[in-house]
């Protein structure tokens, strides 16, 4: 199959007037597998890191005249206009004439094309190109206005695959999902067009939203194979499940990205690899179109180089949606003005746990100089022992649910049991590190009805762990580390958003995670555009420059 995919491709190219572009040929990976084997870290002891399901050449196809003829000179011409730059400083340069949409867009794909085509830069970050993109900027430019300083407008973002984007699939990473071409876009992606921005394609995840199989690799999927994390390629984990769009983020592959989370799946991912995510209060962004693990937890989220890009992605998706049933009317966040006194006044409660990191330590520090107070706080002990069930109950029903009102027609199953039926059918090329979760929720008979009262109970206890010493101090918010506190956060629906606060030792990264009681993101938002304007940390990782 992979010879006669090769065949068809080199033909393909060889019929253009332009270049052919690199071909890409799957190779022996042994070595690298048994690298990872003395891993300390047992998840990245890796069975898989190429796809055994997809072939990277045709994700370039749409594009073979536009890449062939696009010159390495003019991408390193376009290098200091986009590179690690906000959208407000994109859009100038684009009103000045520096810059186009088109272009914008064509020097994204061709950096994905660069280094996901080469063995010792790809990140498998992606799952999947918008075939339509290069046009949609050619209309952006033509219907250019100069009210989009603040706007994503013509700007290139990349998407997790399990929310709905036509004419992409939508697969979660599975190769069941491989031809679920979802009925029309999900209502956040609807929001994103009627702005105008750009969708550039799907990303990777952990399979199944990281709720699939035990102990298996962040990041891993059938269709997408095993992300790397730019700052350390099989050295570091990439955080998950939204590993492809931290991954695309930090490598500069787009202006910003859209992750999802029920626990800790923006928050994580973030920290690994130094970008700016929140996780927002459940109902704030419609879960319309997404493929789900909870719809008690489940929100999508932006993820960003910077806290202006989170802010202008999280103004565009927020928005009531009659179709889901927690959504609510959010407020917009307004942009701030004079960063310099975002952290005065601002009481802060540090998770006793976390004051003796190094990396926390010099937050503090940054915060108390920037007019900040902080204190160390000790919730209460608490262990949410129903958490998993809860997970198990509500996917057992949601998953279903989203098959029928939104998979595409090509979708066969129709339910978790099902899936794990076709995933037996060729177990070592579907599910290498087995299925342990989804035969658990396939077995699954409790009800939500019957759980309703030991989630509340949860709740109530998630809420009681932040609301104690919130109370206590008079706190504002509290600090965390990556997805340390992700699930108490999710089951208070209280939202999170974390924030580049440096790097180990060894050059791994951390963010600095602010958590706030409901409904109240524009705090977080001021505490982390401060916080960025005082400690200013993300670095582009090294190896793509």
């Amino acid at each position: 199959m992979n010879l006669i995919r090769f065949i068809v491709f080199a033909f393909f190219l060889g019929c253009t007037s332009t270049p052919p572009l690199k071909v890409w040929n799957a190779y022996d990976e042994t070595a690298e597998l048994e690298a990872n084997q003395d891993h300390p870290i047992q998840r990245m002891r890796y069975k898989r890191i190429q796809s055994q399901h997809s072939d990277r050449n045709y994700l370039f196809q749409p594009f073979v005249k536009e890449l062939a003829s696009f010159t390495s000179e003019e991408y390193e011409k376009l290098k200091p206009l986009i590179l690690e730059q906000n959208i407000p400083t994109i859009q100038g340069h684009i009103s000045q004439g520096n810059l186009t949409y088109e272009a914008l867009t064509l020097f994204y794909l061709y950096r994905i094309y660069t280094y996901e085509m080469n063995r010792d830069t790809y990140l498998n970050a992606l799952i999947s190109l918008n075939p339509n993109v290069l046009k949609e900027a050619r209309l952006c430019d033509r219907n250019r206005t100069e009210k989009v300083h603040n706007s994503l407008f013509g700007m290139p973002l990349l998407i997790k695959d399990n929310i709905d984007v036509t004419p992409m699939a939508t697969t979660a990473g599975a190769e069941v999902f491989k031809a679920n071409y979802p009925k029309k876009d999900a209502f956040i992606i609807q929001k994103i067009r009627q702005e105008g921005g750009l969708i550039l394609g799907k990303l990777n995840l952990s399979e199944w939203a990281y709720y699939f199989c035990q102990g298996c690799p962040v990041g891993n999927s059938a269709l997408g194979g095993q992300t790397l994390n730019p700052y350390g390629r099989r050295q570091f984990e990439t955080g998950g499940s939204s590993s492809g769009s931290g991954v695309a983020v930090a490598a500069n592959y787009a202006v910003a990205a859209l992750g999802s989370e029920t626990s800790g799946s923006i928050l994580s991912p973030s920290g690994k690899n130094s970008v700016v995510g929140l996780k927002p209060t459940i109902g704030a962004v419609s879960r319309s179109g997404i493929v789900p693990i909870s719809s008690s937890l489940d929100t999508a989220g932006p993820m960003a180089k910077n806290v202006i890009d989170a802010i202008i992605l999280y103004n565009t998706i927020i928005g009531k949606d009659v179709t889901d049933s927690l959504s609510y009317e959010s407020e917009p966040i307004n942009l701030p003005r004079d960063f310099s006194q975002l952290l005065k006044g601002k009481r802060l409660g540090v998770i006793r746990d976390f004051e003796d990191d190094s990396l926390m330590k010099i937050a503090v520090s940054k915060l108390k100089e920037a007019g900040a107070e902080v204190f160390t706080i000790d919730p209460p002990s608490i262990t949410l022992t129903s958490f998993r069930t809860l997970l198990d109950v509500d996917m057992a029903e949601d998953l279903p649910l989203y098959i029928q009102k939104f998979a595409g027609n090509e979708v066969k199953v129709k339910n978790v049991a099902d899936i794990v039926s076709y995933n037996q059918q060729d177990s070592l090329l579907h599910l290498p590190y087995g299925q342990e979760i989804f035969e658990r929720v396939a077995t699954t008979i409790v009800t939500k009805s019957e759980f309703e009262e030991e989630k509340m109970k949860m709740m109530d206890e998630a809420i009681s762990y932040f609301s104690i010493p919130m109370y206590q101090h008079q706190l504002d918010a509290i600090l965390s580390i990556d997805n340390r506190s992700a699930g108490f956060a999710a089951m208070a629906h209280y939202p999170a958003l974390g924030v580049p606060m440096g790097y180990s030792t060894v050059g791994e990264p951390q963010n600095l995670t602010l958590i706030a009681p409901s409904k109240k993101e524009n705090l977080l938002f001021e505490l982390a555009a401060g916080f960025e304007y005082v400690c200013p940390s993300r670095k582009a990782p090294k190896l793509y420059p």
